[in-house]
């Protein structure tokens, strides 16, 4: 109002009921906010499909006493809102290479495969296979399978093999959605997500999927 109308400090401030002495002195963020609001534009930049619950739920093992309302606050703060997919042609980018497995346990690779049963019902199998042996860790079959399901599914395979460093997946509800994310933070798990769109970044598990059946 100043620079555009040229009114004065004094009169501006009284319109917009603003303090004069804030007008001069705007609060200045201390330095545990500023690493806050840059952890949460760091994964935001990351996981762009997450909203601010998700991101809450990655950054509270760094920011224990963080509740979400903060979180929201400072994603609002940077726009980093999750903005409507568009229908678009996505732009040519380079394939990223496989990293090569050195030992077993070290990353597992997972995806689902589809079919039907002989009375059309639709039915759905997790493929999980150990990058470095290529051996399958387990396999499940079921008419629907959760994030949830999921997690329940690695854990019994880790009672006999451990749990790997990493897993690989593509970008499903599954392997985003928060029972997954807590699962892979609570175990030390690194999770590898792949680009939207470009499977032969997961190419172990779809070797190993073959076409026994239709990518879910």
């Amino acid at each position: 109002m100043i620079e555009r109308f040229d009114l004065s400090e004094r009169h501006a401030c009284r319109l917009v009921g603003l303090s004069r002495d804030s007008y001069r002195n705007p609060p200045v963020p201390d330095a545990h906010t500023q690493a806050l609001s840059a952890a949460i534009v760091d994964i935001a930049q990351v996981r762009r499909r997450f909203g601010y619950r998700r991101i809450h739920d990655l950054i509270r093992p760094l920011f224990p006493p963080v509740n979400h309302k903060r979180v929201y606050r400072l994603y609002s703060l940077a726009s980093l809102a999750v903005r409507k997919r568009k229908k678009a042609k996505r732009p040519a980018s380079d394939r990223v290479p496989l990293q090569i497995a050195t030992t077993v346990n070290e990353v597992w690779s997972m995806d689902f495969v589809s079919d039907s049963l002989a009375n059309g019902r639709r039915i759905k199998c997790l493929t999980v296979a150990d990058d470095f042996s290529h051996e399958c860790v387990d396999i499940a079959t079921d008419y629907g399978i959760s994030g949830q399901y999921v997690t329940r599914m690695l854990d019994r395979a880790a009672v006999f093999r451990g749990y790997p460093k990493a897993v690989r997946t593509d970008n499903g509800p599954e392997f985003t959605s928060r029972a997954f994310m807590a699962w892979a933070q609570a175990n030390w798990i690194r999770h590898i997500l792949i680009e939207p769109g470009r499977p032969m970044q997961n190419g172990y598990i779809e070797s190993f999927n073959g076409n026994s059946g239709t990518n879910a």
